[in-house]
């Protein structure tokens, strides 16, 4: 032994890691399937003597005894593979005590108790079986399979009257629909219809639900008794109450009187339930009744229901978003759009075409309720551009219940209803003032709508307030009242131009000129005024209407005291160069060109249409032609700076080049709100014209009334005038 020596250790000469790592699981992982590559089987054993055959019991038992002291006793598992080999050994006796153990350490385990009793009725031992099955839902009532498989295996054995006596004991527990189900097609499978008719009632009176009463209504249906299942149907409507206002039961109850060729009861049950159902629960119920319309309506059903459907969407929409009030203004239009149909059908089934009363009360109730959601729809804060929209629904209500349902009082309640919501602390809107004071005066209660526009100008006084409370009284003749209304309103907002003005030419009107320039003259002396050249403009016109000179110069070198604009220099001067019955002229013409404005924008549009359907034949005539006129107004013109020349002294009819164009501002101060053509075609101020704008206007006034140049400003107005220049010029066709 001394001289064995140990072998010699293995120098490892590289010592760097190597290019594989090798780790535990890898390795326990190549043992693994290595074993399972093997296919290792236990070798069969053939037992020839009962000595073996015991031996293997016994081995096997302690191999089951072992594992559930190993494993566990709460291994349900352990329990049924022990118990099923001992029923495999046809040794029933140790297979029960298995069961029996598995059952005291846990009885709660239905899959013991089903494997249990399934065993006794394999082998036939019917009380056993039945001993097994009466314990298991006497520990366990409330596992519906338990009694399932009980009642089975007696209705297997042909023991009627004891699975209806196990049902029986079933239904105290009180099941759910299945249970109650079961227990009725045991009945109709012997044919038992009043038994199974007194199960249905018991069924819905223990288990109130639409579902339970549908069912008993397609029972009595299915043996073909009508009335009896109508009957179930309404029925459950009394019974069920709140709870039968569910899309099942209408969508069911309908369908049953569609199937009993009922269209007309059909029709009033969806009707109902789309008017009690909210939106959001009634998909189903719609889509039903739009088909349901599609196949047995008549025209105007079908309309009703197109209609229906968009109701829904829009009530689908709202309600993601109530605020949107642009929605709540398509809903209501749906709404009276159809109310109008209504009113139109109840007004031509009447005995007179013109009575309204004949219209039922329901056709307007829809469209107030929506109105009346609608302006609940409260604007988010008290900001007015939140609330510009939502004001209009208040307005768009009022003049429905006015025009439409033509009911005065509600009308009057719905616009102090909106007056009172509205906060008038922050800020108001003059327009439903005016409405609700102009539906006054319609009602003939002069007086209420006098206090109600009083109020609002108390409450939260505006320009608008005013102006409309004016109108109003105006309108009726009170003059009075009307410089009453202009005092409190220049009192309350006395740097207000355009107010002093109304209220001048209001006195001017009345033929009040003593008053009228009492008015102005209070006006200039205002510390501030938001547009003081508007009111030195009317001043001046004013008193170039009343025809006296002398106070028109003294204005305006009043008004140059107060500004050296040179405008007003420019307005002086054009005043000093003309006479003053051109300047009264002057300014009747202006009034007349207001008023046929409109008519003459109409024969400008159809002489554009005219000469737009002419040929080129006819447009290079009519090119000559004004070439013309042109040409005459040249001579014209010249023959009239001639005389002027000769009689520059004379004031009366002989002008100068300035006076001409001076002259020619003051005719054109009112053409059109103060505006007139520049050479450009557009629209500007009289005194921003520059001398190559004013040329073709001094044309039309040295052309005088009998030139052709003349006779086209007449008929056509200045613009064909200044085309006329501007061709002459070679610039092309005016604006």
């Amino acid at each position: 032994m001394a001289d064995q020596r140990l072998p010699r250790a293995t120098r490892v000469k590289n010592k760097q890691a190597s290019d594989r790592q090798i780790t535990a699981e890898q390795i326990l992982r190549e043992a693994r399937e290595s074993q399972l590559e093997d296919g290792f089987k236990a070798p069969k054993a053939f037992i020839t003597a009962p000595e073996e055959l015991n031996e293997y019991r016994l081995a096997k038992r302690k191999e089951f005894e072992d594992n559930i002291r190993r494993v566990g006793r709460f291994n349900a598992g352990i329990w049924i593979k022990y118990a099923t080999w001992e029923e495999q050994q046809k040794d029933f006796r140790r297979s029960r005590s298995v069961w029996e153990r598995a059952l005291q350490i846990d009885y709660r385990n239905v899959s013991t108790w089903l494997k249990y009793a399934e065993m006794e009725m394999r082998h036939r031992f019917v009380n056993h079986a039945r001993n097994v099955w009466d314990r298991a839902v006497a520990l366990l009532p409330r596992v519906d399979q338990l009694w399932y498989k009980y009642v089975h295996m007696e209705e297997m054995l042909g023991n009627v009257a004891g699975a209806r006596q196990i049902f029986e004991r079933w239904m105290n527990f009180e099941p759910d629909h299945q249970g109650w189900m079961a227990y009725v097609r045991f009945e109709t499978r012997y044919e038992e219809w009043e038994r199974a008719r007194t199960i249905f009632e018991r069924y819905v009176k223990t288990l109130p639900t639409v579902k339970a009463w549908v069912r008993y209504a397609k029972f009595e249906m299915s043996h073909g008794d009508v009335a009896r299942a109508r009957g179930c149907y309404e029925r459950a409507a009394e019974e069920l109450g709140e709870d039968a206002q569910t899309e099942e039961f209408y969508l069911r109850f309908a369908e049953f009187e569609e199937l009993v060729d009922e269209p007309d009861r059909a029709r009033a049950i969806f009707k109902f339930a789309l008017d009690h159902i909210p939106r959001h629960a009634a998909t189903s119920l719609h889509a039903r009744f739009v088909q349901f319309e599609k196949q047995h309506g008549s025209r105007s059903e079908i309309e009703d229901v197109v209609i229906g459907k968009r109701r829904f969407q829009y009530e689908e929409a709202l309600l993601k978003n109530p605020l949107d009030y642009d929605l709540w203004f398509d809903l209501t239009k749906l709404e009276e759009s159809a109310a109008a149909a209504a009113t139109s059908v109840a007004v031509a089934n009447s005995s007179t075409s013109s009575d309204t009363s004949a219209v039922p009360a329901s056709v307007h109730a829809r469209v107030r309720e929506t109105y009346e959601r609608a302006v609940a729809a409260f604007p988010p804060a008290n900001e007015k551009r939140f609330w510009r929209r939502y004001i209009y629904l208040w307005i768009k209500y009022a003049l429905y219940e006015e025009l439409q349902a033509k009911d005065l009082d509600r009308t009057r309640a719905v616009y102090r209803a909106a007056l009172e919501v509205i906060p008038h602390r922050y800020f108001t809107f003059a327009k439903i003032w005016i409405l609700a004071a102009k539906f006054e005066i319609r009602a003939r209660d002069v007086t209420a709508a006098r206090k109600l526009l009083g109020r609002a100008i108390g409450m939260c006084p505006k320009d608008r307030l005013f102006r409309g409370y004016i109108e109003l009284e105006l309108a009726m003749g009170q003059v009075d009242r009307c410089r009453t209304l202009y005092q409190k309103y220049l009192e309350w907002n006395p740097s207000n131009a355009t107010a002093w003005i109304r209220f001048a030419e209001l006195e001017s009107t009345l033929g009040e000129a003593e008053r009228a320039r009492a008015v102005f003259e209070l006006s200039t002396s205002q510390p501030l005024m938001d547009m003081p050249e508007t009111l030195w403009k009317a001043y001046i016109d004013f008193e170039i209407s009343e025809g006296d000179r002398q106070r028109v110069r003294l204005l305006y070198l009043r008004l140059l005291d107060r500004t050296k604009h040179v405008k007003v220099w420019l307005s002086f001067a054009s005043f000093e160069a003309t006479p003053l019955a051109g300047l009264e002229e002057a300014l009747e013409e202006a009034v007349k060109e207001e008023e046929g404005g409109e008519k003459g924008d109409e024969n400008g549009h159809e002489e554009d249409e005219r000469s737009d359907g002419e040929d080129c034949g006819t447009k290079e005539k009519e090119k000559e032609k004004e070439e013309g006129e042109v040409q005459k107004a040249d001579e014209n013109q010249r023959k009239v700076s001639a005389e002027n020349e000769s009689n520059q002294q004379s004031r009366s009819g002989k002008q100068t080049d300035e006076r001409i164009i001076s002259r020619f501002k003051s005719v054109l101060a009112k053409v059109k709100d103060g505006l007139v053509l520049n050479r450009l075609g557009q629209w500007v101020d009289c005194d921003d014209l520059d001398e190559m704008d004013l040329k073709p206007y001094q044309i039309w006034i040295d052309a005088g009334g009998g030139s052709p140049v003349k006779s086209e400003v007449d008929q056509h107005g200045i613009s064909n005038a200044q085309q006329m220049y501007l061709q002459r010029k070679g610039g092309g066709g005016g604006g």
